[in-house]
């Protein structure tokens, strides 16, 4: 593993660039030991980041990647919304471990919070959805993100205010106790047990409620190093990505702002992580997407999962175009590339390097989501490599074939190519320009 590079980043992004699942989480694991904290800013328990150190597998939702590094503080920002009893199973499945949390962890008080009657409207939304469902988590983050907008949601700092509490959540279930009772023909919640439930979950983590975005201005002020940690990818963003198929917030580097109160001038590097190829979890448009044995190969090898859910991920060729897109709306300063090891043994490799819509090519995605159905795919192929690459930590240990193709994808993609992940593991990693350097 080799650092190079001059000057030296205060503050890096990572986030995804594709549909997700690119493999954010190890990265972010790899980088925290040389920060100061680790920073959610948008998403929910929906995401699922996975570690491996020393061959242990530890799968987290809201709780920042760096938690398992000692020396990184951990912090959810604003934009994160938060399941109070996902994150108290969570901090207590990783403290049964002899993980500190509750020492590190910092929770902002405007985080929304998810209450139970947004995961029954998720789950009864996709099923009243059928065929045309948008494939979500169902943990309720689309209905908290909307009780959000609308000015009815209930915020973390409301929980330490019993009255104010009552008279919010008596508002909110009124109205989410009609829709569910009259429109999907279920049954109300009561009013009393979602309040006790939530003062009691309140209490649990009061004393780890912060200004967080106070806290990341005294970080910067005093010259500490920062990482921000994205959830989902940019192919899912509420504005940016392939709508209605998305998220319920924005994934992209703009979200680090707004979801955690620094200014853009707080953004040193953005780092884009990106599989060697695609994937895709749920429903939506994917114009490489594989269905011979090709892409079954890749989804085995790969162990393509879900890490919250455990749906089998679609598999397919990398798709250069949409990365272009990512890479210009995030700035990425340099991809981290992953998963290049379940390229191994593949004889012939494609990239699409273009759409074709109507006759017109095209070198970016339409703008207008519903064309993503009929788009045709232009492809460009490349010799694979029979050597393995996993855990190789030099790239000129590559096979040749693999360093041509890391190279086609820097001029195909928009972004230099500054990591690789060579396997799960920490350690299995290649470095050519350290984000931190």
């Amino acid at each position: 593993m080799t650092m190079s590079g001059t000057g030296s980043a205060k503050s890096v992004v990572v986030l995804g660039t594709q549909w997700g699942d690119e493999g954010k989480g190890k990265i972010v694991d790899l980088l925290s030991k040389d920060v100061d904290a680790v920073v959610r800013f948008q998403g929910g328990h929906n995401a699922g980041h996975t570690l491996v150190i020393d061959g242990q597998k530890t799968v987290l939702h809201l709780i920042p990647s760096g938690i398992l590094n000692a020396d990184a503080q951990c912090m959810i920002g604003n934009g994160v919304v938060v399941s109070l009893e996902a994150l108290k199973k969570e901090t207590e499945d990783l403290e049964s471990r002899g993980v500190d949390v509750r020492s590190r962890l910092k929770i902002s008080p405007a985080c929304p919070v998810i209450m139970p009657y947004h995961e029954k409207l998720d789950l009864a939304r996709e099923t009243a959805l059928g065929k045309k469902a948008i494939g979500t988590t169902g943990r309720g983050i689309g209905p908290a993100y909307e009780d959000k907008v609308s000015r009815r949601g209930i915020r973390i700092s409301d929980l330490y205010n019993h009255v104010l509490l009552s008279e919010k959540l008596e508002e909110a279930l009124d109205f989410h106790n009609f829709v569910l009772e009259k429109y999907f023909h279920m049954q109300r919640l009561s009013f009393d047990r979602v309040l006790d439930d939530a003062l009691q979950l309140g209490a649990c983590f009061s004393e780890l409620v912060a200004d967080v975005a106070a806290e990341l201005h005294r970080l910067r002020s005093d010259g500490k190093r920062v990482l921000f940690e994205g959830a989902q990818g940019s192919l899912l963003d509420i504005d940016h990505g392939t709508y209605p198929f998305v998220t319920s917030s924005n994934t992209t580097v703009g979200a680090v702002c707004t979801g955690s109160g620094i200014g853009p001038d707080a953004i040193d590097y953005v780092l884009g992580i990106t599989k060697a190829y695609t994937t895709r979890v749920g429903s939506g448009p994917f114009p490489t997407e594989l269905f011979d044995d090709i892409g079954a190969g890749i989804a085995s090898r790969g162990d393509e999962f879900g890490a919250t859910t455990g749906r089998p991920r679609r598999c397919g060729w990398l798709d250069a175009v949409a990365l272009r897109k990512a890479a210009q709306i995030n700035g990425v300063t340099g991809f981290c590339v992953t998963k290049l090891d379940v390229l191994d043994g593949v004889e012939t490799i494609k990239v699409g390097t273009a759409y074709r819509l109507g006759g017109e090519r095209l070198e970016l995605p339409p703008l207008n989501s519903e064309a993503w159905a009929d788009l045709e795919v232009e492809y460009e192929s490349f010799p694979g490599w029979q050597q393995s690459t996993r855990g190789v930590t030099r790239f000129d240990d590559l096979p040749f074939n693999a360093r041509a193709y890391i190279k086609s994808m820097e001029s195909l993609c928009g972004a230099p190519v500054h990591m690789i992940s060579t396997g799960p593991d920490r350690k299995e990693n290649i470095i050519l320009q350290h984000p931190l350097a």
